[in-house]
């Protein structure tokens, strides 16, 4: 139908109170997500570019890694320029990880193919995300085998924890940074967030910054004091007042 903007907004504003209650709907599956009880897992070891490596290294540091299968091997269709369409698409999503990283947080892929052969595929397609070869039988314990698959892991201390697991089109969530730190057991880590006690946090937008810059000096005051309105609407989300709010 051809409308009028009143009209249009009208309609705009009825799907609006609809689209509040799945974002409201998606934070409480997250805040579910982040209490799911864990599994140890055991020592695997992958190939990277430089040789054997445990997957505790595969976090690069870090407390939390997301670990996608990806099927780039002999035998998938593609080989050996490209790794499998859907495989494809999906890293093709994948934004800049320093997003991910500030929040103490490595995403990486895994599959089957030689080191040489990743390193070829991910300059002829662009990627830039850290790329393992699995070895032994991580991808059958942890059902990757047959299909791709994405497994969430914590490290604490000398001990791996499987947190979450998704495949088909669970898959897609890894397609921004939001959607990557939804997956992860202390997930974005901000005030307004229904984690479990102990989860660091931060206000919305104060931890955000330049790809480039999150090693920098701290955010300056002035765009802080600039985003004040922004994380009010985050409070309100997160205690909203009426069925328009958030």
């Amino acid at each position: 139908m051809i409308v009028s903007a009143q009209e249009w907004e009208t309609a705009r504003q009825d799907l609006l109170v609809r689209e509040k209650e799945v974002t409201r709907a998606h934070d409480a599956l997250a805040a579910a997500r982040r209490r799911m009880p864990r599994q140890e897992v055991g020592p695997y070891v992958f190939e990277g570019p430089a040789g054997p490596v445990p997957l505790a290294e595969l976090f690069e540091g870090r407390s939390q890694l997301v670990l996608y299968r990806a099927f780039y091997e002999p035998g998938v269709f593609g080989w050996p320029e490209r790794p499998c369409r859907g495989c494809s698409m999906i890293a093709d999503h994948i934004g800049n990880l320093a997003h991910v990283n500030a929040r103490d947080t490595t995403l990486a892929f895994a599959s089957r193919a030689p080191q040489p052969d990743i390193a070829a595929m991910k300059e002829r397609m662009g990627w830039s995300m850290p790329w393992y070869t699995i070895t032994d039988s991580f991808d059958r314990d942890l059902g990757v085998d047959e299909w791709h698959g994405t497994n969430v892991f914590l490290r604490e201390g000398d001990r791996i924890l499987r947190t979450y697991f998704t495949n088909n089109r669970g898959d897609e969530s890894l397609g921004s940074t939001w959607s990557i730190l939804d997956l992860t057991p202390m997930g974005r880590q901000e005030q307004w967030e229904d984690s479990p006690a102990g989860t660091p946090q931060t206000r919305p937008y104060e931890w955000w910054d330049w790809h480039d810059s999150y090693s920098a000096a701290p955010a300056p005051r002035e765009w802080l004091d600039k985003v004040e309105g922004g994380i009010a609407a985050f409070d309100e989300a997160a205690h909203p007042s009426g069925c328009c709010s958030g």
